[in-house]
Formats: C-alpha cells, structure tokens, sequence
C-alpha cells in the first residue's frame, strides 16, 4: 500500500498503479511519453524523479524543473506563489509528482504545476528485500 497524501479524484488524464513487485510508480501519473496525448490546458499528473531543478536570474522567481519517469521526460513550470506553498518539496523531493495544467508550444510540453507532492519516501521501496528488479521493466505500465 502506497501512503501519502490523499490525491483528487478528478483528473482528466491519469494511469493506474503498479501491480504487486513492479517499480513502484507514483499512482495517478500519467507516463511522460503520452503527454502529447491531453489537450491543450488539461489538467495533468506527471511524477519522477528530478533531473534539474533551473531558477534563472531572469525568469522572475519562475522555477524549471525536469522529471524522469521510465518513458522519457517531462517538463515542470512552477511560479512563484506555487513555489512557496510547496517549497520543501521543490527544494528537497528525489521523486515528485506534480498536477497542472498542459501548456503546448509547438512540440515543446510543459506542465504549469499548481500542485506538488513529494513522493521521495516510495524510492525506499527499492532497498525492500522483496522487491525483485527482475520483475520491473519499462513498459509494463498502461
């Protein structure tokens, strides 16, 4: 059982969790891959793990951050009210998952994140002597 913070219910694109001994992906996200998939403003969920969090000098308390999932990667804007209401998470998450809503530019998509929640604690399911590496491969996910 994955414990954390309750997650709404209404999302309009979403995956399932991961069946029994499988990488533990972060329940209702949808795989980086198929972000191409919702429409223009949807509202989304993409977890991973972060890759690089960009605060440039210039972008005006703007945040950048990208998140890996085992299909590719997907790209975070956070502004800056969003960033101070979840700023440990930002700062400090291995593995976040984030809810926004779909920004499209010509082939460039971003998630402009209004939600953040720091999953960090799931990675600790790899170091469980019952999870079998063997059992985990990319694509075995919906």
């Amino acid at each position: 059982m994955i414990h954390g913070t309750p997650t709404p219910p209404n999302y309009n694109w979403t995956a399932t969790t991961a069946r029994p001994n499988t990488w533990p992906r972060p329940p209702l996200a949808i795989p980086a891959e198929r972000l191409v998939e919702p429409s223009q403003g949807a509202r989304v969920c993409v977890a991973g793990l972060v890759l690089v969090r960009q605060r440039p000098g210039t972008a005006k308390g703007v945040i950048f951050l990208t998140l890996e999932d085992e299909t590719g990667v997907a790209n975070v804007v956070i502004w800056k009210t969003i960033y101070e209401r979840f700023r440990r998470a930002v700062i400090s998450g291995r593995l976040l998952r984030v809810t926004g809503r779909l920004q499209r530019d010509h082939e460039v998509v971003h998630v402009v994140a209004e939600l953040i929640e720091d999953l960090s604690p799931l990675l600790d399911r790899l170091l469980d002597p019952a999870f079998r590496a063997d059992l985990a491969r990319a694509g075995d996910q919906p």
